[in-house]
């Protein structure tokens, strides 16, 4: 199923000639991907521009004809953009009239008001959790570290007890849980059910959530030592409002699209009548882009005006949110537009081949192939994207909850060991004011564990379900 069933989606076109040796093909896939990682790391080029050039290479090593070495990126690129950036831009104005209306203070300030000291941990890693579902994961830090930072120096509690739980819960909704581009991206190559990856996600991720966050920290403490507060970030409070979103209107207008989408997926299994009515109001609602709609209108009144903005500042508001995400959308575009040239060179079905000849795992492999993108690139979207297009053949036969699983293990790939090619490595390590070392220790452990504790997960489920 469609991630996005209400677009009208670019037609497919006609599949590149499959001339090609294996050999040929594996020497095509390993420069073409090597160049992205040269391009991205070394040559520090633009994600969207390495990924085009990427798939330009690919077609030609792969001996694509010259005439058609741009209709598999071109329509990739397009059906890719039409089914997952409405939804990207949806989130990212709900997340920034979450953030301007001070509705994120909101939260946090009501489960840290009834947390004692020792629950503090998974009460950061609950407020991470909650806000990490409509919001992108550096916008998320960007919020969610002044808390953590003011919550460490008001309890007395080292920062490492309180941080690393609110980055695990960050960082395990990106990975694993849409609407995240990541797992939307693999959803739509993959052909995924998003209400049951949502569940399936949701399902890993609080396990997961639980070791890497509150758990290891007592351990990232020990190893990273005492750390001193930031004083410039710790002493920012909040700002204060006259008017302010209720806790109750907040939490409701968030996990709005969650309900939705899970009520679509539970309709399907338990119903699973097409033609029955309340199956097909809550296939409509519960449709990623109707339910992500519908938060993002149900926020502008509950967290909007609720705050006091008027018209216009609601309208610039939700404009102003499209602006940071546009580059999001088009390395999301590139990397579809290099996902269709994979496919349609013949990789895929290489790759099935193979995987049917070594009997290896698709989500172990899927998991695999993440992970060396991920340390390599330092991106978890691309390593998805990548993952995603690579190993989509292996999707085409398996049952809705086996390719959820597959989405699921490809983003768990993408989060392992974010270290020093890795954006979200130095943010991290100059908010929380620790050296390489200590960044290493703590947060780079972290999303290994969270990836390798993911998979674990994963693949006993495939078993059992």
């Amino acid at each position: 199923m469609s991630i996005a069933p209400t677009l009208l989606l670019a037609a497919a076109p006609p599949a590149l000639p499959h001339t090609s040796s294996n050999t040929q093909l594996l020497i095509a896939v390993l420069l073409s991907i090597g160049t992205i990682i040269l391009l991205i790391t070394k040559l520090k080029l633009h994600p969207f521009l390495a990924l085009t050039l990427g798939s330009g290479l690919l077609a030609v090593v792969a001996g694509a004809p010259f005439d058609k070495l741009l209709n598999s990126f071109s329509t990739g690129f397009g059906s890719t953009v039409a089914g997952v950036g409405l939804l990207i831009g949806l989130g990212a104005m709900l997340g920034k009239l979450l953030a301007d209306s001070g509705g994120a203070n909101i939260i946090a300030d009501t489960v840290l008001s009834r947390t004692g000291s020792r629950a503090l941990p998974w009460a950061m890693a609950l407020i991470a959790a909650l806000l990490g579902l409509p919001l992108f994961f550096e916008v998320g830090v960007v919020l969610l570290i002044p808390i953590v930072l003011l919550v460490a120096r008001r309890g007395n509690v080292p920062l490492m007890r309180v941080g690393i739980p609110a980055l695990a819960g960050l960082s395990v909704l990106h990975g694993l849980v849409p609407p995240h581009p990541g797992p939307l991206v693999a959803i739509d190559a993959l052909k995924a059910d998003l209400g049951i990856t949502l569940a399936l996600g949701l399902l890993v991720a609080v396990p997961t959530l639980i070791i890497a966050g509150p758990l290891f920290a007592r351990v990232a403490e020990r190893w990273v030592g005492p750390l001193e507060i930031p004083t410039a970030i710790a002493s920012e409070e909040p700002v204060k409002r006259e008017r302010t979103p209720s806790f109750g209107a907040v939490l409701a207008t968030i996990l709005l699209p969650v309900v939705l989408m899970l009520g679509k997926a539970l309709a399907d299994v338990v119903i699973d009548d097409p033609k029955a009515m309340v199956q097909r109001v809550l296939d409509l609602i519960g449709s990623p882009l109707i339910a992500l709609l519908a938060a993002t209108l149900l926020g502008m009144l509950t967290l909007g005006r609720a705050a006091g903005f008027d018209r216009a500042r609601i309208s610039d508001t939700v404009g102003k949110a499209l602006g940071p995400i546009a580059g999001i959308v088009f390395i999301v575009g590139a990397g579809g537009g290099f996902k269709q040239t994979l496919i349609d060179v013949g990789v895929g079905d290489m790759v099935s081949h193979w995987s049917s000849r070594w009997h290896i795992s698709a989500l172990l492999l899927g998991w695999l192939i993440a992970v060396l993108i991920r340390l390599a690139t330092g991106s978890a979207t691309v390593a998805t994207i990548t993952a995603a297009g690579i190993v989509s053949p292996l999707a085409a036969n398996m049952s809705s909850t086996h390719s959820a699983l597959l989405v699921l293990a490809v983003g768990a790939g993408s989060l392992f060991l974010s270290h020093v090619n890795d954006a979200g490595f130095w943010l991290v390590k100059e908010y929380f004011g620790m050296s390489v070392g200590q960044t290493l220790k703590s947060w780079s452990v972290m999303e290994t564990i969270i990836s390798v504790v993911a998979i674990a997960l994963i693949l006993p489920l495939s078993v059992l379900i």
